[in-house]
Formats: C-alpha cells, structure tokens, sequence
C-alpha cells in the first residue's frame, strides 16, 4: 500500500522540521511538502495532491481558519487535522475548525521540550493520521463473556433513567449534532464522555448549551442528576455516576487512562450500570479506537440497551464499529436521526412501563 501522502502546514521553522522528521519516521506516512502560511498551502494541494493535511490555527498572511474555509470550498473531502495550543484562544478556534469542517484536532505541547513534542505527533497525531486515512489498525478487545443467542425476556418493569453517550474523533460535530435536537421535557438524565482535553470540555459544553433547549455543562463533583439536564465529562479526568440516597451525583477523578483515554467511556459505562442496573440506554458515536466496547457489554449484560451510529454518518467508525461488530449494540443509525431514536427509545419505554404494558425487547442471555 503506498504511504499517506501528508501536507504539513504551519508558520513555525521548529515545528515544521518536528511534524516532517517524526510524521516520516513511520513507513505509512510520506510528509510530500509544507507550508508556512495558508496562501502557500493552497497553492501546493493541486501540485502535491496531499491525502491528509496539518494545519495549524495561528498564522500570518492567512490563518488556519480561513485557510480551512478555502480548502472546504475546493477540497471538500480532503481530511484536515488542526494542530492547536492548550489554550482558551486554542479551545475556541478549535471548535471553530471542526465547525468549519475539519476533520480533528491534536493539541500542541504546553512547553517547549522536544522529546514531549515528539512524543505527542507519535501518540496522539499519528494514529488519527492513520485513522483518517482508513489504515488503522482495528484490534478489536475481547469480551469477558461472548455474546450469547439472545432470549426473550419479559421488560415490563424496565425502565430507562439515564442516557449515557461516548465518543472521541468526529464526536464534538456530532454531540452538536445530537443535543440541540433533544426536547426540553427530556425525561432523563444525559451523561456524556467526549475525548477531549481541559478546557475543550468546558468550553463544547458551553456552545452546547448556547445550542441547546435542555442545559449542558461540564461535570463537576458532588452534580446532581436530573432530568433534562446533560453533563459532559471534564478533560483529564474520569467520569462516574454514584447513588447516594435518592440522589444520583457525579463523582471525578484522575486515576489510571483507560484505553490510553482519561475520561474514559468505559469507565462512565461503567459506573451508570452500578448506579442504575438494567435501566441504562447507552449510546456510542464517532471515534477511534474500542473505547466503550467493554462498558456497551456491560450495559447489555445488565439489561440495558445500546445503539451506535452507523457507518456511513461515523468519521472514524472505530467504537461503534467494534461495538456493532462484536454483536453487542441494539441498532446502528445515522447522526441525523440518533437524537429520535434516544428520544424515541426512552419515551416509548417508559410510557410502555407506565401503562403496564408487558414491553420486552430480546436480550443475551445470562
């Protein structure tokens, strides 16, 4: 297979020559050019025919922003990854990028250290490269249990409480996607675990809410739960749901990553099926990796449901994909009409459990 062929676009000397040498180190990736401004970049896509561009946000003549708008005009399905500082400034044209249309993000190192920065373009930027490009490798974990014939079982008491939601790659366009489409009289809670990093979080919460008819905001210890409301997991740190009384709070921390993720969705998987059993509908979008895999198995081991989004809707179909392959999710659907389907699936459950209605639904077996 012929390597990536990668455009690498940014106004600084140093961090050209690190995202050359260390993108080329990798036999899958070719680095055929750069450029230190936007006007340049453009004008070499035609001559060098790029499979996945870098483009970083801060630069003269033409910054990442309006350099993105004009390779989306022309290049509308060319991959695009923003390289952006840790910063408020850097937070906010981010999500101005993937507004925009970009494809993802890697975050520059915070300091100036070369052994971090390379560290971070082998880690964080190449496997997204890679992903992007669809030569990601897909290694798929294995399940505690194997998925069983499903039986049927009698759901008449089931009764969803919560909403619970994962994704990483292409997941801060789909969550804006999804939550604005929420109504307000959402009867459950919403907890969300996006990958992204502090700040980012705060900040996707804030335009989701702007966006929204129900409140979103990050999570934040002690939170209670209640209807109508979504929290999204801060950056770096896990997210759990806990009871306590009659009340279901959230609970952070910074413990070990989790599938090299912190927040991890497993790890808020997880903890919605202790707080809440069966009574979960658990919900994986767009995103590279498994992340979210062993956590769908157990929701579904305790009785919940999961659904994914499918294929074709996914930037990178690596969790719902894992999920959807391994036999453990309830449907896969398209981003435009997931918000429905949540909306849809808790409403009928519940109005089904309310009126007595003997709802059931085929589920593993135990």
């Amino acid at each position: 297979m012929a390597p990536i062929r990668i455009l690498v676009v940014d106004d600084s000397v140093v961090t050209r020559k690190v995202l050359s040498d260390t993108l080329s180190g990798d036999p899958a990736l070719e680095v055929v050019g750069t450029a230190s401004d936007g006007h340049i970049a453009l004008a070499k896509i035609p001559l060098l025919k790029p499979d996945l561009i870098t483009l970083d946000i801060e630069m003269p003549v033409m910054d990442g922003l309006e350099t993105l708008a004009a390779i989306r005009k022309f290049y509308s399905r060319l991959p695009v990854i923003m390289f952006s500082a840790l910063t408020e400034r850097g937070a906010s044209a981010t999500l101005d990028a993937l507004a925009l249309g970009a494809s993802d993000y890697a975050a520059k190192p915070s300091n100036s250290n070369l052994t971090d920065a390379v560290q971070c373009v082998r880690f964080e930027l190449i496997p997204k490269i890679k992903a992007l490009c669809g030569i990601a490798a897909r290694e798929i974990p294995r399940l505690p249990r194997p998925p069983s014939a499903p039986k049927l079982r009698d759901r008449a008491t089931w009764r969803i409480e919560v909403v619970a939601i994962g994704a990483s790659t292409g997941g801060p366009c789909a969550l804006i996607e999804v939550l604005p489409k929420i109504p307000n009289d959402f009867p459950v809670p919403i907890v969300v675990v996006q990958h992204m990093p502090p700040i980012f979080t705060r900040q996707l919460a804030e335009r989701l809410s702007d966006r929204s008819t129900i409140p979103v905001e990050e999570g934040s210890p002690g939170a209670i739960l209640y209807p109508g409301h979504a929290w999204i997991a801060p950056g770096d740190f896990h997210m759990k749901v806990t009871r306590r009384g009659a009340n279901w709070r959230l609970n952070m921390d910074q413990g070990p990553r989790v599938n090299s993720c912190r927040p991890a969705v497993d790890v808020l998987f997880r903890s919605v099926v202790l707080a809440y059993g069966a009574n979960v509908l658990g919900v994986v979008m767009t995103g590279m990796g498994t992340d979210g895999v062993l956590g769908a198995q157990e929701i579904r081991d305790a009785g919940g449901d999961v659904i994914v989004q499918d294929r074709a809707s996914a930037v990178v179909w690596g969790m719902p994909g894992a999920i959807h392959t391994l036999g453990i999710s309830d449907g896969a659907y398209p981003l435009n009409r997931l918000a429905a389907e949540i909306t849809r699936r808790v409403r009928h459950n519940r109005g089904a459990v309310a009126a007595g209605s003997g709802f059931s639904r085929e589920l593993p077996a135990k």
